[in-house]
């Protein structure tokens, strides 16, 4: 059944009726709009005083009337994402302005939001005839450029585009500029969202922002967009050009360690927004205004994922997925992906799946009227639970049983580590930041054949190997997990098990990439995770590896101040060291270790 949706208050059931026969009419497929559907328009426009608007498939059949107000149209839901394999929706949309204006910025964002074929606004006159025809149209990613066309405006009556050149034409140029379709496409193609927050207005940071006309007024689908208050840039590109960056160092930071972590995840980055902000809007962080600006981004470089960093709050994640059907995520849920691709043996995958429901649980919200749907059937009349209500019990029932799990892998660690000290070996633990060549450095040292991989958390199981030295002195040596900034907490409470092994270490090994620009925070941000745990008292030695990268006056600059060691776990001539200083460490300070 056709209806006319909208702001249908306050209408007549005879103009209602009127609409109704629009899904009647056809229009040629080449035609932007018929001369008579386009007069019917205006007059009803006209006569109700409103704004009136119309769907056009390819076909040119009539897929949705609706109505809006003077100055706003609303328009259905159809998806905002692309039907198909297709660049377009395969939809044009056509709806009148009373004053004859301009599109505005709302068209145009729903134009590349909803990805339509085109968007076309009738002018109306005095009379309720139609006036000037306005018409624009998407275009592939162009350096600096927005993302439309607005085609010069013309008498209606004399208007001579053809949709089905145009968009055949288009359609090509998109394959051309953007060749990797979404159905040969394997790795996942993202938009990453930095923001940082707590800055003031002001600096060197330039903003980009997508045009908007001055004559025109926001429509009522969209609302009043607030405008995001701070400063935005676009950094990068999804081939190959890019931006200088315009935040801070730690903004530039925060971007590339959000990219290795795609790049471990198997993400292809293909853009990324960085802005700055005194606060995180409480409902879209980045406000809404600024989140349309990304989707159109998005929309451009053929993104299938959304990425923020920092975390999102339930009601914001919940919030941005609703305005949008691209994937929504942030930097902990990339790190749990992360974490469950690589965890390989069951403590690291009850561990992972721990972490997983934790921070899942409270964001578990109804997506779509299903999920309030009662039980019904024998046992389940009356009031009863939501499919939602029962959602959140099964997983709290889960949680609670893989808490009881991880306790009894726990307690297992707890017995190998007292037969372990029974024997009466220290035990040295490597710690460090993530991908900073801990595994690599225990394979050197032991001789082992630990997994070693370019990227970040290449280790989640604890590793322990023998280390034998002269004077029959032996040690433990134990690889752990990666640390990294801003540790998600439900990560961090999910493998304490695992990080346990390091309360009974007598000796630490921090090993930092040296060749990293970022080494110092990275070392802040291992001493602040390691206080958390309660082994900030304990030894350690700082280690600076990946040396081989470095010059010979920088890795001097390094090895000053005393303890600090400079190596490369890939040779193991620089490691000998850092074996004389774990002896003295060990053997050599009080310790009385057969």
């Amino acid at each position: 059944m056709h209806e006319v949706t909208g702001n249908r208050a306050g209408l007549k059931p005879s103009e209602i009726s009127a609409l109704e026969r629009v899904y009647r009419r056809r229009v040629a497929p080449e035609e932007v709009v018929s001369d008579e559907l386009g007069g019917f328009l205006c007059e009803v426009s006209r006569r109700i005083g409103r704004q009136v608007g119309a769907l056009i498939s390819r076909q040119g059949a009539i897929e949705h009337v609706f109505v809006g107000d003077a100055s706003r149209i609303v328009l259905p839901e159809v998806g905002r994402l692309r039907a198909g394999h297709g660049r377009f929706r395969g939809l044009r949309l056509v709806h009148t302005h009373l004053r004859n204006e301009t599109l505005s910025r709302d068209d145009l964002v729903d134009l590349a939001l909803l990805r339509l074929d085109l968007v076309a606004a009738v002018g109306v006159n005095h009379e309720g005839r139609p006036a000037d025809l306005h018409v624009a149209h998407l275009v592939p990613p162009r350096e600096g450029k927005s993302p439309w066309v607005l085609l010069p405006p013309v008498p209606f009556h004399r208007a001579e585009v053809d949709c089905v050149d145009l968009v055949a034409a288009l359609e090509q140029e998109f394959d051309r500029v953007l060749p990797t379709g979404r159905k040969t496409r394997a790795a996942e193609r993202a938009m990453l969202v930095v923001v940082e927050l707590g800055k003031a207005r002001g600096g060197n940071s330039r903003v980009r922002s997508l045009p908007a006309s001055p004559a025109a007024e926001p429509r009522g689908r969209v609302g009043e967009a607030e405008r995001s208050e701070g400063e935005a840039g676009w950094v990068g590109g999804c081939r190959g050009q890019s931006e200088p960056a315009q935040g801070s160092q730690d903004n530039n930071s925060r971007v590339h360690e959000l990219r290795e972590l795609c790049r471990t995840a198997g993400i292809e980055v293909v853009d990324v927004a960085v802005q700055r902000r005194p606060e995180a809007d409480p409902r879209y962080l980045i406000g809404r205004g600024k989140l349309e600006d990304v989707l159109v981004r998005a929309m451009q470089y053929d993104a299938s994922v959304l990425i923020f960093d920092p975390d999102l709050s339930p009601g914001q994640a919940h919030a941005i997925a609703a305005f949008t059907d691209l994937k929504v995520i942030d930097r902990t849920i990339l790190i749990l992906d992360i974490f469950a691709q690589r965890a390989r043996s069951r403590d690291a995958k009850l561990q992972v799946e721990l972490a997983q429901l934790r921070y899942r649980l409270p964001r578990l919200q109804e997506e779509n009227t299903m999920m309030s749907r009662l039980v019904g059937g024998i046992g389940g009349r009356g009031p009863g639970e939501t499919k939602l209500e029962i959602g959140r019990r099964r997983a709290r029932e889960r949680l609670h049983r893989l808490e009881k799990d991880i306790e009894e892998t726990r307690r297992q660690r707890k017995g190998r580590r007292a037969a372990r000290e029974g024997r009466g070996l220290p035990l040295v633990a490597i710690v460090g930041y993530t991908n900073s060549g801990k595994s690599t450095l225990l394979n050197s040292l032991t001789g082992s054949e630990v997994l070693v991989e370019n990227k970040l958390f290449a280790t989640l199981d604890p590793t322990t190997r023998r280390l034998r030295f002269p004077r029959e002195r032996e040690l433990i040596l134990a690889d752990t997990v990666g640390f990294i900034r801003d540790l998600p907490k439900d990560l961090a409470q999910a493998f304490h098990a695992t990080l346990e092994e390091l309360d009974d270490a007598d000796l630490l090994l921090h090993v930092v990439d040296a060749a990293d620009p970022d080494r110092d925070a990275h070392i802040t941000a291992v001493e602040r995770i390691l206080g958390d745990l309660e082994l900030a008292e304990t030894p350690r030695l700082l280690v600076y590896n990946k040396t081989d990268r470095l010059l010979p006056e920088e890795q001097s600059i390094l090895e000053a101040g005393g303890r600090n060691l400079a190596i490369s776990a890939l040779d193991r001539k620089t490691i000998l060291p850092l074996l004389a200083a774990i002896e003295v460490a060990l053997w050599r300070e009080g310790h009385d270790y057969c």
